[in-house]
């Protein structure tokens, strides 16, 4: 009975320095994991759905709370004046969820373009929404009326790949809700 008590006092500081250990490690490694997001996933989709700017987007950026959920906020100024922001947000897909930079035009209030960040869509099907000719309808879209056709809409839905379609259209439309919510804080400008 000594012994048992002995092993289980001694497995105990083990799980305990371990569950420690890990702690720390998560602790030390969580910035250098989100700079490597930002620089390898995020920027890419930024800089395709951001355009004609003279600041850091990813340096610039701010947090905001809009219902409960912080939101990150990567703004285009040029001039000194705040011609755009990108916002992340994620809709299901048949793989899993969908990551979706959106750009805004802050002025003419219309998307400037979309830009997928992360999604586990099966290959050749539902990974096609990445493709040039569905992610372009987006471009200059107005952000009142993103909808697929089949819902009354014009965005063209990618052939065999409604879900996924379906995932990236929810993801801009939350996007908007965002935009919508963050409109009169951005109105006055990036400071």
């Amino acid at each position: 009975m000594k012994e048992m008590m002995k092993m289980m006092i001694v497995l105990s500081l083990i799980c305990g320095i371990a569950g420690i250990t890990l702690a720390a490690l998560k602790q030390v490694t969580a910035p250098i994991i989100e700079e490597q997001v930002l620089t390898y996933v995020q920027a890419p989709a930024i800089e395709s759905v951001l355009r004609d700017y003279d600041n850091n987007p990813i340096k610039d950026r701010r947090k905001f709370d809009v219902d409960g959920q912080t939101v990150t906020v990567f703004p285009a100024i040029k001039g000194g004046e705040l011609t755009g922001v990108a916002i992340e947000t994620s809709g299901k897909g048949y793989g899993g969820d969908i990551g979706v930079m959106v750009g805004f035009d802050v002025h003419a209030m219309h998307l400037t373009g979309i830009g997928i960040t992360t999604m586990k869509e099966t290959p050749g099907v539902g990974a096609r929404v990445v493709e040039h000719g569905y992610t372009t309808q987006f471009q200059g879209h107005p952000i009142e009326s993103v909808e697929l056709k089949k819902n009354g809409g014009d965005i063209e839905a990618v052939a065999g790949a409604t879900i996924s379609s379906t995932g990236t259209v929810i993801a801009v439309q939350r996007a908007v809700v965002i935009f919508n919510a963050l409109k009169d804080k951005l109105a006055g400008g990036w400071s």
